[in-house]
């Protein structure tokens, strides 16, 4: 059975002469603005009663009322794919998101994502802008996502993102022994020549990466990075333009590098690792219904620690913390 959608706003006086897609958009954000003109020509959208015009204006004070069906967002098709699901409720869904496992289907991924399997899952969540996803890990980056189960859910997730509130933590391991950890603060953009790259580019998105080192050996680092914005390939972009690319990362690590004098077993490692070395190990966020603070947490999966292991071995001895 479809789903319907009820409720009334008010147009602020903020609003008054806005056209009345404009002001729907604005009291009714959890529905994007296309859903809501669609609304609004099907009838299913009433200023004061009547049937309007996406352009029509509205004056302050008028009664703007929803009573629609609230169908498919996505034409994507739902799949039997096995999740490993870490906290699911009536609104959110959190899980460790395996590397090699793509978000969204895209060109050359028509399915088999992780939006399919969601799907699959929960097929309401077709009903949701993006299958429910309201931020994405890169294909070969493992790790703890979210996603939303609900319009108001997708909607809270969304501003907790947009006001820099979610707390996002990953783990990486990089070419090169780090002196101290830092901050990068430095605008990503599409990289001017390679345009399936991206960039630190005058004129980009803001990007902001606060890391420390947790190990340092003795051509690597691990290193414990937090963001502050969500940027495509951010940790990757701003480790690389730091010269600490990191261990594995196709397009920005460049070819594999092998440390003078490494052993067989290092440089097996090295060059077999088979995708960028990061994995998101911690999410902070407040429940979208109850706005309790909660906290997911995925351990390093197997190849990570495994290459730790070869690193920590290479050095002789067991590695030692560090506190930068």
């Amino acid at each position: 059975m479809t789903d319907r959608i009820r409720g009334t706003a008010e147009v602020e006086a903020a609003l008054d002469g806005e056209r009345l897609d404009q002001a729907a958009a604005r009291l009714f954000p959890e529905y994007s603005r296309s859903r809501l003109q669609t609304w609004i020509k099907r009838g299913e959208l009433l200023a004061d009663g009547k049937v309007c015009r996406p352009r029509d204006k509205v004056r302050a004070g008028t009664a703007l009322t929803v009573d629609a069906a609230l169908e498919d967002e996505v034409s994507w098709q739902p799949e039997r794919i096995a999740l490993d699901i870490l906290y699911e409720d009536e609104s959110i869904l959190v899980l460790n998101k395996p590397a090699g496992l793509v978000v969204h289907p895209a060109a050359g991924h028509a399915d088999g994502t992780l939006v399919n399997a969601l799907i699959g899952h929960a097929p309401t969540m077709a009903q949701l802008p993006r299958g429910g996803i309201v931020h994405r890990l890169d294909m070969e980056t493992s790790g703890v996502m979210v996603a939303a189960k609900t319009l108001s859910a997708h909607h809270h997730l969304v501003a907790q993102l947009q006001a820099r509130t979610v707390k996002r933590q990953y783990c990486a391991v990089c070419i090169g022994a780090m002196t101290g950890g830092g901050t990068i603060d430095e605008p990503i953009g599409r990289h001017p020549r390679q345009r399936k790259k991206m960039a630190v580019v005058s004129g980009g998105k803001p990007a902001v990466t606060h890391y420390r080192i947790a190990r340092r050996f003795a051509h690597h680092t691990r290193i414990t990075v937090n963001l502050e914005t969500g940027r495509t390939h951010q940790i990757r972009v701003h480790m690389a333009h730091r010269h600490y690319p990191l261990v594995g990362d196709p397009a920005y690590g460049g070819r594999p590098r092998i440390p003078r004098g490494a052993s067989e077993r290092l440089i097996t490692a090295l060059r077999g690792f088979p995708r960028q070395a990061l994995h998101a190990e911690s999410l902070g966020l407040l429940h979208p219904v109850s706005g309790e603070a909660m906290q997911f947490e995925c351990p390093l999966p197997e190849d990570m620690r495994a290459l730790l292991a070869v690193l920590e071995e290479e050095d002789g001895v067991q590695a030692r913390p560090d506190h930068a």
